[in-house]
């Protein structure tokens, strides 16, 4: 059965969408069966594993509302070869529409019940909100993945996010838990960057992954491409780092 996690912050323009595209490319390469849920509205996690959102039979959002499941909606990237549930916009209009609906905070739980046994990984792309969708993320995730830069907002976001997954924890999944706090785009060459990188180990323990990704142009550029950045360029630093926290995740998962 799959472990299902969400790639998470509050804050935006921390690597989420980067961090699960690339995960899931380099757990493949691991001969993981991974499946990517793109939870966010604007599809960039879609764009990313090489498929066009803007021609999507079906997606995240009729899985949510209930007219497809993940079985006929789920399409293949060929670039990073595993599955991707697609999104595009109107995954926003979800929000309002599942208001009404019963068991709405958990519409993807029960959806990916369904496929489970067909993956290892599901890796689930959340919105840089708490919003209906991360809650539908959340509630059906083992763990959460938290991506954060190594500065002083990112800190101040991270005590939010925490309280968050708590009450998830409490109210909604007793089975959600932080699995790790993840490092990205990272500089050695700036000190608050290896301060922030102390005080995280220091308050989070082996909950800080031990792999730290670089700040990497290569990452950056592979998306415009349609492809993860550990496809694009497996020798940048970039993919070579998130194909070493593909391994990372595998081993930490053997222990849980």
């Amino acid at each position: 059965m799959a472990k299902i996690f969400c790639v998470a912050n509050q804050k935006g323009g921390v690597g989420k969408t980067t961090t699960t595209v690339n995960l899931a490319a380099g757990l493949a390469k691991l001969n993981q069966r991974v499946l990517l849920v793109d939870l966010d509205p604007q599809g960039n996690a879609t764009m990313g594993a090489g498929i066009n959102k803007a021609g999507l039979a079906s997606s995240t959002y009729e899985v949510l509302l209930g007219s497809a499941d993940i079985a006929t909606a789920r399409q293949r990237s060929e670039a990073g070869r595993f599955d991707v549930l697609p999104a595009n916009r109107e995954l926003a209009g979800a929000e309002v529409e599942m208001v009404e609906l019963e068991n709405r905070e958990r519409r993807l739980r029960d959806a990916l019940a369904l496929v489970a046994k067909d993956y290892d990984f599901v890796l689930i792309d959340c919105p840089p909100a708490l919003s209906m969708l991360t809650l539908n993320g959340l509630c059906a995730a083992h763990g959460v993945i938290i991506p954060m830069q190594c500065e002083y907002y990112a800190l101040e976001g991270l005590s939010d996010l925490v309280n968050t997954i708590k009450k998830v924890h409490a109210n909604l999944n007793p089975d959600l838990k932080i699995i790790g706090l993840l490092r990205v785009m990272f500089d050695p060459r700036m000190t608050l960057s290896q301060q922030v990188s102390a005080q995280l180990e220091q308050h989070f323990g082996d909950k800080v992954f031990k792999t730290i990704i670089p700040r990497n142009v290569r990452l950056a550029e592979a998306p415009s491409y349609g492809m993860p950045g550990v496809t694009f360029d497996p020798a940048s630093k970039g993919a070579q780092a998130y194909i070493a926290f593909g391994a990372e995740m595998v081993k930490r998962i053997k222990k849980m």
